[in-house]
């Protein structure tokens, strides 16, 4: 059911008391605005409207249904009204610092530049502590907490790291069950490019965390390479949900140890609390606050 096009019909029928000249104004048949209040009569489980040959009058319950229709309606035309304008005024370049593994975030992105054409973008992809008043960016896309109080955060939502190997791999290797295992097996690794540093593998043991000397049969300081070396079956690496959330859907890579990792993240987007909120920035915000994973 059209929930939102049968409550503009029941407000109609409401405010006109009569299914004819509802019909009228919307365009549609007596027939097919009487249906429509049936089935949402029949998906309430409560008789809305009276009828009578030519009138129709609102139960008790339909009265009380009909101003909380009339506010969600309402909210929804100040909601269209609100991003139509900001559509229209949104305007500019966008300077924007993500992770490297910000990559992996273009799908969103992409989606943003097609419903905002207006605004160009400018993306800086470092995993550097930026200075975001300082180096003058609009915005800036982190994983982890914020402790800097010249800064407003939004969050845009959680993910995990986790070990994952394709299945060619187990066929040939086996399925690692011990984190002592690993010792015999092809480790993939995660450099910071900017602390030089190898990313640790979140292992835990009795809910404690604990560090394992690992064999490094390949390192890299960008996401990518690992999953495509994950992919050709040339070992086992500690990556982000997100990026893979395919290959694991697809049953091409496979969770090893889950039960000795534990790592989870939260990804947010964070700006200048000192400066005006200007529309670009706001749709910016507001965007990849409702589309940053569903575009991954």
């Amino acid at each position: 059911m059209d929930t939102l096009g049968t409550l503009k019909i029941f407000v109609q029928a409401a405010d006109a008391g009569s299914f004819t000249i509802a019909g009228r104004q919307l365009g549609l048949s007596p027939s097919a605005v009487g249906k429509a209040i049936s089935r949402l009569e029949g998906h309430l489980g409560a008789r809305l409207l009276h009828r009578s040959t030519r009138t129709v009058t609102l139960t008790p319950e339909g009265g009380c249904f009909l101003e909380r229709s009339r506010r969600i309606l309402g909210e929804l035309e100040a909601a269209e009204m609100e991003v139509s304008q900001t559509r229209t005024t949104a305007t500019g370049t966008m300077r924007v610092s993500l992770p490297l593994a910000g990559m992996l975030m273009m799908p969103a992105l992409t989606a943003f530049m097609q419903a905002y054409p207006a605004i160009d973008l400018d993306l800086d992809f470092t995993d550097r502590l930026v200075d975001v008043i300082d180096e003058g960016f609009d915005a800036v896309i982190r994983a982890g907490e914020v402790n800097d109080s010249r800064l407003m955060t939004r969050t845009l939502g959680p993910f995990r790291l986790m070990l994952v190997c394709s299945a060619d791999y187990i066929e040939r290797h086996g399925l690692p069950t011990e984190i002592e295992h690993l010792k015999e097996h092809a480790c993939l690794h995660h450099r910071f490019a900017t602390s030089g540093k190898l990313e640790r593998w979140p292992f835990v043991k009795d809910d404690q965390p604990i560090d394992i000397d690992l064999p490094r049969a390949a390192v890299a300081n960008t996401i990518e390479p690992l999953i495509d070396m994950v992919a050709a079956g040339l070992g086992i690496a500690c990556l982000p949900d997100f990026a893979i959330d395919q290959e694991l859907r697809s049953g091409k890579f496979r969770v090893v140890l889950d039960e000795h990792t534990r790592h989870e993240g939260t990804f947010r987007i964070l700006w200048p609390s000192s400066r005006h909120m200007s529309s670009k920035l706001r749709a910016f915000v507001d965007f990849m606050g409702s589309n940053f994973f569903t575009g991954l």
